[in-house]
């Protein structure tokens, strides 16, 4: 599968707070993966899918919180692709600190300034598939907040762009 070039996107959700009743419980954390298995599902209604690798903290947090965005990468934020996918990475509020973001009207999670384009989404359907799982999410919003640029692409395991 490393022969298909595949879209870069950054999926991203906020935890919940820690107690929901208590208004002055800590707010719940920006949690934030990359991903390159996306992809439209349907037109009418408005579906996108996006494949986690089991048990990984984002499967984890959209078994919980319904409610997550997308933002699809340009090429220039090839090192936001690349913070995000780290493995044994550090804190995601630490990954968060840096990068230009703006909160989702109708999700609360962060998406990406500077993007090709932005997607709120609130999950539909989950469905198990070996070590991962297809979440499909209807989508709340859509933007191309007039970023220009060429997207950031995956192929043979290494970031790259359209010529």
């Amino acid at each position: 599968m490393s022969r298909l070039a595949a879209g870069v996107v950054l999926v991203t959700a906020q935890e919940p707070p820690l107690d929901p009743d208590d208004p002055g419980a800590p707010a719940g954390e920006d949690v934030g993966m990359t991903a390159t298995s996306f992809m439209s599902v349907s037109l009418e209604p408005p579906l996108v899918l996006v494949s986690l690798r089991e048990g990984s903290r984002m499967d984890d947090l959209l078994a919980e919180q319904p409610l997550w965005a997308v933002s699809v990468l340009a090429d220039k934020q090839r090192q936001a692709a690349g913070r995000f996918a780290m493995k044994g990475r550090i804190s995601d509020r630490l990954l968060f600190a840096d990068l230009p973001v703006s909160r989702g009207e109708a999700t609360g999670a962060p998406m990406v300034d500077g993007a090709l384009a932005t997607l709120e989404c609130r999950t539909e359907q989950r469905v198990a598939a070996g070590d991962h799982t297809l979440v499909i999410g209807r989508v709340l919003t859509a933007r191309v907040p007039g970023a220009v640029g060429s997207p950031l692409l995956y192929f043979r395991g290494r970031y790259g762009h359209l010529a």
